[in-house]
């Protein structure tokens, strides 16, 4: 790819200057106003003034930018379970009628619904249903998201549904990361404990995943409708030792997937709507990344995860859609931030952090969320004249051109 300049912006939210971990002030944002962007072989080389960079670089090739344009990272979205078929229109029927999300599973809804539904699906179906959804995650600005497996729960399933991915991301611009999930819940038809299933995905499931290089991070679901502690850290270990790494869904209802996530030293815990102080607190020093996902809460009715205590406790916090079938079908992660920050009092800096850099740090990668030398450019412009725009319309404006590696899709 040839070296260019793309300008002039409005504004250029770098985010070059932000911590990974605690609370940020708005007036630590560095913003570059009439700014260009410099890019080589899909990386970043030089952000500043447009016109001071033109003059510097005569016969540089120009992509120009026309109209009032904001300039941010490409969104990361580090936790999502997109790759389903079905829908359960009814379980959000039962609960806005007042039903629980364990009540409705207890009756046969829930995550074994899109479970049956998911295995009865061909595999060109759920790359099909795939394709669609990346594709709009994409207009949308999200240019890296992670996908989970977890709605087969057996071998032949789960390696259908993570193939599906893999062929979803050959074709499209999108970075995808794939996540097994087998241990989403004990499922109705297997025969024996959860450790004896637990057992039976690392002997059997997880070598697989390997051989084939269908993924490279492990979860687990730790609540009281699927794993408990005394079976999860086995697993987790047993896992991390094949050389995956670890991500746990903890403290969505009840406590204690938190300090199982920081007792195995998982890359991310993610959910903590049921978190206190405490657990708040046990995140301080710690490299495991808080990740929280706002959609869940509002598709379920529920309280946000204490993102503020997080923040204040040092936590290096990151925001996730969870787009699923079932409790966040929404899928939309700015409109979803936005609302969150509102209600947990989240300056924008720390929104935007949690979106880009930050959620790149909880899957692990070092080369994206950022506007600097050397970074991938993945960039995402919002049609208005001042960033505090983007969440003041809470997601009703979205990016009007977006890049990855440098090319404008």
């Amino acid at each position: 790819m040839m070296k260019k300049l793309i300008g002039p912006f409005s504004e250029i939210v770098t985010l070059s200057s932000l911590a990974l971990n605690g609370a940020i002030d708005d007036s630590q944002l560095h913003v570059i106003r009439n700014g260009g962007v410099i890019i080589e072989d899909g990386i970043i080389r030089e952000t500043g003034d447009f016109d001071a960079l033109y003059k510097a670089n005569p016969g540089l090739e120009i992509e120009e930018v026309e109209g009032e344009q904001v300039l941010l990272p490409g969104f990361i979205d580090c936790h999502t379970h997109i790759c389903f078929a079905g829908s359960r229109a009814k379980d959000y029927s039962l609960r806005i009628q007042g039903k629980t999300y364990l009540e409705i599973a207890k009756s046969g809804g829930g995550i074994w619904d899109s479970v049956t539904q998911t295995r009865a699906a061909e595999e060109s179906i759920l790359v099909s249903l795939l394709e669609q959804r990346v594709q709009r995650h994409l207009a949308d600005g999200i240019t890296t998201i992670e996908i989970k497996s977890g709605y087969g729960l057996d071998i032949a399933n789960e390696l259908k549904m993570l193939r599906a991915i893999k062929t979803v991301s050959l074709t499209t611009k999108a970075d995808l990361v794939p996540t097994c999930l087998a241990a989403h819940l004990l499922p109705k038809d297997f025969k024996g404990s959860q450790t004896e299933y637990l057992n039976h995905i690392v002997t059997d499931l997880l070598p697989l995943i390997k051989a084939q290089n269908l993924a490279g991070r492990v979860d687990i679901f730790i609540e009281e409708s699927a794993f408990d502690r005394t079976a999860a850290v086995p697993y987790l270990l047993a896992a991390k030792a094949m050389g995956f790494e670890i991500t746990v869904h903890a403290d969505q209802f009840t406590t204690s997937g938190l300090e199982v996530a920081i007792e195995v030293g998982a890359v991310s815990a993610d959910h903590l709507e049921a978190g206190t102080a405490y657990e708040a607190a046990l995140l301080k020093g710690s490299e495991t990344v808080a990740v929280v996902l706002p959609g869940a809460s509002l598709g379920l009715g529920m309280q946000y995860a204490p993102a503020r205590k997080l923040l204040d406790a040092g936590a290096c916090l990151a925001i996730a859609s969870d787009w699923n079938p079932g409790s966040a079908p929404m899928g939309d992660l700015l409109m979803q931030a936005a609302v969150m920050s509102a209600a947990e009092k989240l300056s924008t800096a720390e929104v935007f952090a949690g979106l880009t850099f930050r959620a790149a740090k909880a899957l692990n990668i070092k080369d994206r969320g950022r506007l600097a030398e050397g970074m991938m450019a993945d960039m995402q412009a919002y049609p208005c004249h001042d960033y505090r725009e983007i969440l003041y319309h809470q997601g009703k404006i979205k990016p009007g051109i977006v890049w990855k590696n440098g090319t404008r899709i």
